[in-house]
């Protein structure tokens, strides 16, 4: 059983920034592909980044292309997700999630975390 606990969210002002951080308690980190997601009150839940089992291939949803990068680092089972040029639109519960496959790009996953605030004011 893998635990994935999100951290770093927060309030932040249109144009800010923040970096979320996906600690994974499994050994076997790298044989899981990650995946962030969202979801904003009233909405359906929407990937926004996905990053291979070894670190190498990422993928972006159009909307955050060019603002958000993902990272995972297998060394330290831990996974990122920097967050530049924050729009209020991006406002959501931020959530991690773990997947076998090879690459996810969807939202069908086998681990998911708690999920983590994030709030961009105008």
């Amino acid at each position: 059983q893998m635990q994935l606990v999100e951290s770093g969210g927060g309030l932040v002002q249109a144009g800010g920034s923040l970096r979320l951080s996906c600690s994974a308690s499994l050994r076997n980190f790298s044989t899981y592909s990650m995946i962030w997601f969202r979801q904003a009150p009233g909405k359906e839940r929407e990937i926004v980044a996905s990053v291979s089992r070894s670190g190498k291939n990422t993928f972006y949803v159009d909307s955050v292309k060019g603002r958000f990068t993902i990272f995972k680092d297998n060394a330290k089972n831990i996974m990122y997700l920097q967050m530049v040029s924050l729009k209020p639109e991006d406002t959501a519960v931020y959530y991690c999630a773990a997947d076998t496959r090879v690459f996810a790009k969807d939202l069908y996953y086998d681990y998911v975390g708690q999920g983590t605030q994030v709030t961009v004011s105008s």
